[in-house]
């Protein structure tokens, strides 16, 4: 499972980061961006830059995905 995040529909209301903080953070500009570690993808962001999903955080992702009210998460199963 990949999964990436759109900014341009991003509100920024962080349930993501609650949610899966190892997969999702908020930065200084108020919007929500992928990571794997410590890498975050945010040059550029959105879909040119999917983060791959451990196995063991595929519920947490989907949840959030399903909860994000601005609907930017966008999740790609392998």
């Amino acid at each position: 499972m990949k999964v990436w995040i759109d900014q341009d529909l991003c509100t920024g209301d962080g349930l993501c980061e609650e949610i899966c903080p190892p997969v999702f953070t908020l930065l200084d500009d108020g919007l929500a961006y992928v990571k794997e570690g410590q890498e975050v993808f945010n040059n550029p962001g959105g879909a040119t830059q999917m983060a791959p999903v451990p196995e063991d955080l595929e519920d947490a992702v989907t949840e959030a995905s399903e909860e994000c009210p601005g609907e930017c998460i966008f999740v790609e199963n392998d």
